[in-house]
């Protein structure tokens, strides 16, 4: 078995006490939280350059969409491999080949000389975004326990830092020079994470098993919060990541550039919220706190759709979501840490695989919804999504808890 660290709670022990300890953790947190905005740079890239390679390809805007599934697609399928690459290399191992596929997968497409090559080199892409986002939440379980609750809302809230740091930048280069240009975008974030891996503290896991994915299909506890987790992303791909911006613009006429600013103000909220999400985890035990958010969240969904005369309801709802959205994410990822604490890389590449595939149902789902009715439809299924979402992890214990 190999083992990075000696049993201090995953964490060098000369890091844990003294002020320059104190500064090395929070300077072990940018690598997690580069890697974490890398994988979700990779997806936001999609947005604001769909049409314009759709025009170069002289292909549709739903052609090139395609790549998304893919990439989703790639990354659940590279999240079996997530383990055994932690047991190999470590965690540095892990973060480094992400780096490697996010470079690679951005080059193939920028260079892309048809549709086929584009979308092909969207399987890098999910595979990149597998082992970033894997490598970003299990490397806080290498941190002291004190710290862990805090970390893990600064690693979450990297999700919505590419929605406000890398979306503008890609939208100007698309604009001034082309789609292909963009690409360098979330390329760049991941080298900066690989100039960052030196201050990554090492990751102890052990080896991957052949049963070791028997382990979690036959564990109840994390069974249930795996499939919590993909019904709660279900609903928030339906309503927030891929729909919410049609809705304000096709059913409040708001504009391309003002809808930008309002998911942009959106995912600030985001991050407000989940990076001071470890004070509130010191106060509350997790799974109370993340039932009462999902719940608020899915009378939020009723409400968000609903009001189709005035945009600022609508919006200020939207806020709303957001904000619990960052109460919600961090505490669910620090409880799936808790079911199986030996093994962090193991949980967070089942977590991705999970969040991945309820981004693809919920995309896919919503968008039938949305052919054959309207959004203030959409708002009440997606909310007793939500609700079966509490439902199923109301099931899962919280052993730090106890």
């Amino acid at each position: 078995m190999r083992c990075e660290v000696a049993a201090s709670g995953g964490a060098h022990p000369e890091i844990l006490d003294t002020p320059r300890g104190r500064h090395g953790r929070r300077a072990a947190l940018v690598p997690l939280i580069l890697a974490t905005m890398t994988s979700q740079a990779l997806l936001v890239v999609l947005a604001p350059t769909m049409v314009d390679a759709g025009r170069s390809f002289e292909a549709s805007v739903g052609a090139v969409g395609q790549a998304r599934s893919i990439a989703a697609a790639a990354a659940i399928a590279f999240a079996a491999l997530v383990p055994a690459i932690l047991a190999r290399g470590g965690l540095r191992a892990l973060l480094a080949t992400g780096v490697a596929l996010a470079v690679a997968g951005m080059s193939a497409a920028a260079a892309a000389p048809a549709l086929g090559f584009y979308l092909a080199a969207h399987v890098l892409v999910g595979a990149g975004v597998s082992a970033l986002l894997s490598a970003g939440f299990a490397g806080v379980a290498a941190l002291p326990a004190a710290d862990r609750a805090a970390a893990m809302g600064y690693v979450a809230s990297a999700n919505a830092l590419a929605w406000i740091v890398a979306n503008p930048i890609i939208g100007v280069l698309t604009d001034a020079i082309s789609w292909r240009a963009a690409q360098l975008v979330p390329a760049a974030i991941a080298l900066a994470a690989l100039a960052a891996l030196p201050r990554i503290v090492p990751l102890a896991e052990p080896a991957a098993g052949a049963g070791v994915w028997r382990l979690i299909t036959g564990d109840p506890p994390t069974r249930r919060w795996a499939g919590a987790e993909m019904l709660a992303y279900c609903a928030w791909a339906g309503a927030v990541l891929t729909f919410v911006g049609a809705y304000f613009i096709e059913e409040h006429g708001v504009s391309e550039s003002a809808t930008g600013v309002m998911l942009a103000l959106g995912a600030g909220a985001y991050v407000i919220a989940a990076a001071r999400s470890g004070a509130l985890l010191a106060r509350f035990p997790r799974e109370p706190l993340m039932r009462v958010a999902a719940l608020a969240m899915s009378v939020l969904l009723v409400g968000l759709f609903a009001f189709g005369s005035s945009v600022w309801p609508s919006f200020a709802l939207f806020c709303l979501f957001a904000l619990l959205a960052g109460v919600r994410t961090p505490a669910s990822a620090g409880l799936g840490l808790a079911q199986l604490p030996d093994q962090p890389g193991l949980i967070m590449a089942l977590r991705t695989g999970t969040t991945q595939l309820g981004y693809l149902l919920g995309a896919l789902a919503s968008g039938l919804v949305l052919a054959a009715s309207d959004f203030e439809v959409l708002g009440p299924i997606l909310a007793v999504v939500m609700v079966a979402s509490a439902w199923v992890m109301s099931g899962v214990p919280d052993p730090d808890a106890r």
